[in-house]
């Protein structure tokens, strides 16, 4: 189902993450096919939700933002699209760390 970013906004611990392309070519040069290439396992943070609840009932806000490059497991996410662009919808657990 196709949706528009500007009504979609991720609920709870979940983030909006954007695949990051890899590279397409080996260190030797060899062009790599898109049949053959891995998904990445690196992206950027679209959107983020307001936090999850803990055992208090208040909210505890993501440590991770819009804007910030991060690593996620091969399998992890939903995707989804959204305003014609592929993204993937996952929870902030997902994520394995933020890169730089």
């Amino acid at each position: 189902m196709e949706r528009s970013m500007t009504t979609f906004r991720p609920l709870h611990d979940r983030v909006v993450v954007r695949r990051l392309t890899g590279e397409e070519k080996t260190a030797g040069g060899i062009i790599i096919p898109d049949t053959a290439k891995d998904k990445p396992t690196e992206g950027e943070i679209v959107s983020v939700g307001p936090g999850a609840r803990n055992e208090q009932g208040q909210i505890v806000a993501l440590d991770v933002k819009a804007g910030d490059k991060v690593l996620f497991g091969k399998w992890s996410g939903t995707e989804v699209k959204i305003n014609g662009e592929e993204l993937l919808i996952m929870k902030e657990s997902d994520i394995m760390g933020v890169i730089g």
